[in-house]
């Protein structure tokens, strides 16, 4: 249990910008990581281990990309808990991303809206971060799992998109325990067409082929995991399921353990915070109000992949009970950032034990 209850933490840093918030916890996080400083917010791991796409999860419960886009904070964020961690997004090239101001606190709702556009230093300081992690030298049986998300670079064309992210896996791949493409960011333009039947069969074709080549090369079988918008109809999640079975199961259906899907970003449908301060900034917006969406998009990816293809769930998670619904949709894990803002570290091991405590068949 952490020393710091977050409850008193909160209050001043709710009193700040949004963003310079942010930048001060991960600062705090990245000075206090390999000291014994980490006491003052950390929380006990649960134990409750799990077998996906041929890894072993240590628990059910991770965190989701975006909140340590340049993997500076990857042991400290190993601390509170989880049991596995997700850091980008990473681009080729470093880009400042969209103007400021670009986060909002939505407090009312339990809800940020974000239009950051992969602000990241690049992948030469992403991966000497993420080298200097040492999070794998603990002596758990199960250590805590490392997935690196990767995107394009908004100066990118979108029809040259796949270059970039081809560049990312290349650079990643050795580092990783699994790999995710995010084609679902709102805040780049035209990325989210990357999600449509014919560019997606065809990224997704010259990502796994890549990614094969790699696990001869390196002799090491790192799974791919693809991000998903909670803002598809059924005829759109129908067509990624397909493609999905396509590059990630065998001719009897039988899940590959190459590929997986992350379930869902953050939407553009602001209609339930419309009349909130900030509640009609452009951007994309986490929180509760996405849990009901992502959780519907869960339930008809698990219907359309069949029971054992790899899914992560994402996207509202204020509680245990709001971690077990993800479950109960279909979910195999699950990963949390805006909860982890509005409830701190505790959310973590709360979740993690309401999943245990529920025992789903995985």
């Amino acid at each position: 249990m952490s020393l710091l209850p977050y409850a008193l933490a909160r209050p001043v840093l709710f009193g700040m910008d949004p963003e310079a918030a942010h930048e001060l916890t991960l600062g705090a996080i990245a000075r206090f990581q390999h000291s014994p400083l980490t006491c003052l917010y950390g929380e006990d791991r649960v134990d409750d281990p799990v077998s996906l796409a041929g890894l072993t999860f240590p628990n059910r419960v991770g965190l989701a990309a975006g909140l340590d886009k340049n993997a500076r904070c990857i042991d400290g964020l190993a601390a509170m808990g989880f049991g596995f961690v997700e850091v980008g997004t990473v681009t080729p090239k470093a880009q400042p991303g969209n103007a400021k101001p670009r986060m909002f606190r939505l407090p009312a709702a339990h809800a940020l809206i974000n239009r950051l556009g992969f602000n990241n230093e690049g992948l030469e300081v992403f991966l000497a971060n993420v080298q200097r992690a040492r999070f794998r030298k603990t002596r758990a049986e199960h250590p805590m799992l490392l997935g690196l998300n990767i995107g394009k670079n908004a100066s990118t064309p979108i029809e040259r998109a796949t270059d970039d992210y081809l560049i990312c896996l290349d650079a990643v791949y050795p580092h990783a325990d699994y790999v995710t493409v995010n084609i679902s960011s709102p805040n780049t333009q035209n990325l989210r067409s990357l999600q449509s039947d014919q560019v997606l069969d065809s990224l997704l074709g010259a990502v796994m082929e890549r990614r094969e080549y790699l696990a001869q090369r390196l002799e090491r079988r790192t799974p791919v995991f693809l991000k998903i918008a909670p803002d598809l109809d059924a005829t759109q999640i129908e067509i990624i399921a397909k493609t999905l079975l396509r590059y990630g199961a065998d001719s009897s259906g039988t899940p590959n353990n190459a590929l997986g899907v992350i379930a869902t970003n953050t939407t553009l449908n602001k209609e339930a915070v419309a009349h909130l301060p900030h509640g009609a900034e452009t951007g994309g917006l986490s929180g509760a109000p996405v849990l009901a969406a992502s959780n519907q998009v869960i339930r008809q990816l698990r219907a359309g992949l069949g029971k054992a293809f790899p899914i992560i769930g994402v996207g509202g998670i204020l509680s245990g009970e709001d971690a077990v619904s993800k479950i109960d949709a279909g979910a195999d894990v699950v990963q949390i950032y805006t909860g982890l803002i509005y409830k701190g570290a505790a959310l973590v091991r709360e979740s993690a034990l309401a999943i245990k405590a529920c025992k789903p068949s995985l």
